[in-house]
């Protein structure tokens, strides 16, 4: 290989480039040290296969035994003096010198030094292209090659993800200019090969040989945690400029290191368009202020259109958490009423003896404690939308005042006998069987069928399909702005965890979850660990199918229970079953604590 031997030093620094810069400056390719020694004191270029030293000052002196020279071209054996350092030019190693000298000390320093400024670009997030277009330039610069080419794996596949020349340019190449069996051989063995003088080796008939028109080759494959990524593959065309194995190690290691930061780079990349997709998808998902695409939903959407535009009473009802007040607003922001007030009240957070006066309103001096004149939310709603959420909860007695109210459209405020016109239109929802009330005689029937004019029954999230991840985008678009988090999107192990996970809270759940999530995350991207979704269903052994399903309906009921504050009547009544099933499961877990203290 050419080379410049600084005498006196020990050093021989070969040549790589095309263009080699010699001066006392550390940016040099050639750093040289000595009295008189210009910062850029002279340039060798490759030139028609010939190595022309060229000065670039008439202040900076360059002697070739002992002859001044502006332009020369170098000869095996030819002394340069510059300034006070002197070096030697070598266009192939001398008999005995291959040993002495198989690599200048500072080589393995640049290598480390290229992979510094290629993982500096990629802190700077910018387009994958252009990282690949980064990391082949530092090949190319690393390695001396008049070309380089990056592969990646596309499944079972390769295909070419750049191609560059010296001068940090992209040039066409396809697949089949070099797939050849130089790729094959290093894709067979994962290991790296370097063939120093293509031309008169095995590989001579090789498609990118021939077709590159290549000299010398090294390919390198970058594997990450025993996958196979891609490879680099660099070429030469000039005989002159021949790859040794030494230049080989350093290209290995280079790729050990850049194999990592490709997979970062890939990682980032894929997870943004799958951020990106699934932000384009929420976008067609939006129907008003609620996020649903599944067919479930959109036969929800259809239902709203219809009724909407009318004033007949309107049912809701799903799990809790299901979004019942959303679909309330929906219709009621449709509606003709949507410029009058919509008024929300749950029925089932008020105490009974506060409700009556909740909803009629009161005058002063009704009870203890009513010192002013109060409009209730029937009032309150006069020519809009009146909400009556968890109407199960609702005692029987005021039952039968509510549909007075709703039969004559008119109320009486609690201490008062003078009737009120109010002009709403109500819309109810619950989680309760009303049925199931009816038959035990904890639901007016009469009440029932006059509310039940249109049924609406929301699905659980957790056969929304893709629904809850659409859903989640949103919420951590809203959460990171509302709390100025700079959390953008999710992992794929947090996607993949969120479709697993059987939201007993519904949406409800999903909303504490991500706002815990965006406050409390380090990174950028939520993680299942970030989401408190954790799996442990497979975690040390794999349980019989029998003992799988025990495991998780025990699980699905405590969290159940956790979302009801512990209520079991609540939960048996909300999961569907027997209230002796929750007794009895947790009697099973007071049993097991109690044998294991």
């Amino acid at each position: 290989m050419p080379s410049l031997d600084l005498v006196g030093t020990g050093r021989v620094q070969p040549i790589v480039r095309k263009l080699t810069s010699l001066g006392a400056d550390p940016d040099n390719d050639v750093v040289l040290a000595g009295p008189a020694v210009g910062r850029t004191h002279a340039h060798v270029r490759l030139e028609d296969g010939r190595f022309l030293l060229v000065a670039l000052s008439r202040e900076l002196p360059v002697l070739v035994n002992g002859k001044r020279v502006k332009k020369h071209v170098l000869e095996h054996g030819d002394e340069v003096r510059l300034g006070g350092a002197t070096v030697r030019f070598r266009l192939w190693d001398d008999v005995g010198t291959q040993e002495a000298a198989p690599r200048a000390p500072g080589d393995e320093l640049v290598a480390y030094r290229r992979l510094v400024d290629f993982s500096t670009r990629l802190a700077e997030r910018l387009e994958v292209d252009a990282l690949l277009d980064a990391l082949m330039d530092e090949v190319v610069a690393l390695t001396g090659a008049d070309k380089g080419f990056l592969l990646t794996m596309d499944g079972e596949r390769l295909r070419v993800c750049t191609a560059r020349n010296v001068n940090k340019e992209s040039i066409a190449a396809t697949l089949d200019s070099v797939s050849d069996s130089i790729i094959g051989r290093v894709i067979q063995r994962r290991e790296p090969l370097i063939v120093s003088d293509a031309l008169h080796s095995t590989f001579n008939a090789s498609i990118s040989v021939m077709q590159l028109q290549l000299c010398s080759v090294m390919c390198v494959p970058l594997i990450f945690r025993g996958e196979l990524l891609g490879l680099i593959y660099v070429g030469n065309d000039n005989i002159v400029n021949l790859f040794e194995p030494q230049m080989l190690d350093l290209l290995a290691v280079f790729a050990s290191q850049a194999a990592l930061l490709l997979q970062q780079a890939l990682q980032v990349e894929s997870l943004r368009r799958d951020n990106a997709a699934l932000r384009d998808a929420l976008v067609g998902a939006r129907y008003g202020s609620i996020i649903g695409a599944c067919d479930a939903m959109k036969g929800i959407f259809r239902h709203i259109e219809r009724v909407a535009a009318t004033d007949i009473s309107v049912l809701v009802l799903g799990e809790t958490g299901t979004g019942k007040e959303l679909i309330a607003r929906e219709i009621h922001r449709q509606s003709r009423r949507r410029h009058r007030p919509f008024r929300a009240v749950n029925c089932g957070a008020i105490p009974e003896n506060l409700m009556e006066s909740e909803l009629f309103g009161h005058k002063r001096g009704a009870f203890t404690g009513a010192i002013d004149n109060k409009i209730g939310s029937f009032q309150a709603a006069d020519g809009g939308t009146l909400f009556l959420d968890e109407l199960g909860e609702m005692p029987p007695h005021l039952q039968v005042k509510l549909l007075r109210a709703l039969q004559e459209r008119v109320i009486v405020r609690v201490g008062d006998t003078k009737p009120v016109p109010v002009d709403i239109r109500v819309i109810a929802a619950t989680s309760v069987d009303l049925e199931a009330a009816m038959k035990e005689g904890r639901f007016r029937e009469d009440l029932y069928y006059r509310l039940n004019v249109v049924s609406l029954t929301l699905p659980p999230l957790r056969v929304r399909e893709d629904d809850v991840v659409l859903l989640a985008i949103h919420l951590l678009e809203k959460y990171a702005a509302e709390f100025d988090r700079p959390v953008k999107g999710f992992t794929r192990d947090a996607l993949i965890a969120l479709r697993k996970h059987a939201w007993p809270g519904n949406i409800r759940e999903l909303e504490n979850r991500l706002k815990k999530a965006v406050v409390l995350a380090e990174g950028t991207s939520l993680s299942p660990d970030d989401l408190d979704l954790h799996d442990r269903m497979l975690e040390g052994r794999v349980l019989p199918l029998a003992d799988a399903k025990e495991a998780f309906q025990e699980r699905y009921i405590d969290q159940v229970l956790a979302l009801n504050g512990g209520n079991r009547t609540k939960t048996a009544r909300d999961l569907g079953v027997d209230p002796r099933t929750i007794f009895r499961h947790l009697e099973k877990k007071r049993s097991e604590d109690n044998e294991a203290n």
